[in-house]
């Protein structure tokens, strides 16, 4: 589809999306706190120390997934796993932010190992895989082979949207199974990106479908989400309502209402449709006035989860809530978007602090501690988080820009 093309369908099936009173501004009214720049900066610096440790450390051929500081083991990954984009997308921001030659270099050597899952048409993870990492390269020196890689990943995650159901797949399943998971919606900014650069909106329609038909069945009354819709591939009907990584069905995995918050957002910013906008802040409120919320804004790692105040926190679900609230307070009115830099500011400080920021030196070079990956598993519970580092340099990044 030819660019005017694309301006046509956004006129005819998005008209907001042209309406300049709708487009979001910075607000005006917010107001950083000047005292968590030098916070900031500082982890900036020590961050870039520790990613070093870890490069140091990592294999050649592989990926950091996790470290375990009991045994002192780490554990790697191959470039499908669905975190492999999170590695070098830290180490952009990090060099962003510190300008070391060592970094980019090292963050453009593992895109080398990552390009090949721009083919990947078995995982609904292109975006936290190829957007995090070859977007973030693109974002800072744009070239044509990123732009290539790019729109054969949209391809790619395109090629597993359903129109009968609505849905990107997430998980592969048997036969009469179609599972999409709450954590897709982090992928779909892959293809609203496709779209603006292509002018094909086939991307940007099948976005908008996965998100209002999650709207639409993933999330409860009080606008908390379930992890996986069961669908039926034939008739698009709901089969189930079910989790896989948090503590019960009807239960609030941390996690989990993180990427509804972050995705939603996301859908306001792309086509400046109010109700995307609505969906996100009452994701944010369901998730800051929840009683369970501890008062350091770190969440347990399910807001429902057993042996509450006991229960161990998820420093990756903050980080992306964190990362979230910052960008929602742009689209907000003065009031809800103080509330949000208020809980994301102490998000911030929480996870400066000794207990969630590593000693530098420590934790295998990650720099956040007490991350929980899958519970139900028993991985990577209590433990460094690819993602946990990714979101948190990002909300700091984002709210560092607040400033300028």
């Amino acid at each position: 589809m030819r660019r005017s093309s694309f301006f046509l369908f956004c006129a005819l099936y998005c008209p907001t999306l042209l309406c300049l009173s709708c487009i979001a501004q910075k607000n005006s009214n917010a107001r950083p706190a000047k005292d968590l720049l030098p916070i900031i900066e500082k982890n900036f610096t020590d961050a870039a120390a520790q990613y070093k440790l870890l490069t140091k450390n990592l294999p050649a051929d592989k990926f950091p997934k996790t470290f375990f500081p009991t045994t002192g083991q780490y554990e790697f990954s191959g470039s499908g796993w669905w975190c492999s984009g999170f590695y070098p997308g830290t180490l952009f921001y990090l060099y962003e932010q510190t300008k070391d030659p060592a970094l980019y270099a090292e963050a453009v050597r593992a895109l080398q190992l990552l390009e090949k899952e721009k083919n990947n048409t078995t995982t609904h993870d292109l975006g936290f895989m190829m957007y995090c990492s070859f977007g973030n390269a693109n974002k800072m020196a744009p070239k044509p082979e990123y732009k290539e890689i790019l729109l054969t990943s949209a391809k790619s995650l395109a090629s597993r949207f359903n129109p009968k159901v609505g849905c990107i797949k997430s998980w592969d399943s048997k036969p009469g199974d179609y599972l999409v998971i709450i954590d897709n919606m982090m992928n779909l900014e892959l293809l609203f990106w496709a779209t603006k650069v292509s002018g094909d909106s086939s991307f940007y329609k099948i976005a908008v479908t996965h998100a209002n038909t999650t709207m639409k069945n993933h999330f409860r009354a009080d606008f908390s989400s379930y992890h996986v819709i069961n669908y039926n591939p034939v008739t698009g009907e709901v089969q189930q309502k079910r989790t896989a990584q948090g503590a019960a069905d009807e239960s609030a995995w941390a996690r989990g209402q993180a990427w509804g918050l972050y995705g939603f957002t996301v859908m306001y910013r792309e086509t400046k449709d109010v109700k995307y906008l609505e969906q996100a802040k009452h994701i944010a409120n369901f998730i800051i006035h929840h009683p369970n919320l501890p008062a350091d804004k770190i969440p347990y790692w399910d807001f429902n989860a057993p042996g509450i105040p006991d229960a161990l926190r998820d420093a990756s679900a903050a980080s992306i809530i964190a990362s979230a609230l910052i960008e929602l307070s742009s689209y907000t009115d003065p009031e809800s978007s103080k509330e949000y830099l208020d809980i994301t500011e102490t998000i911030l400080r929480s996870l400066s602090a000794v207990k969630y920021k590593a000693a530098a030196g420590t934790n295998g070079g990650f720099i956040l501690q007490h991350g929980v990956g899958h519970m139900p598993n028993k991985t990577e519970v209590d433990t460094p988080l690819t993602y946990a580092d990714y979101y948190f340099v990002e909300a700091m990044e984002r709210y560092k820009k607040l400033w300028k």
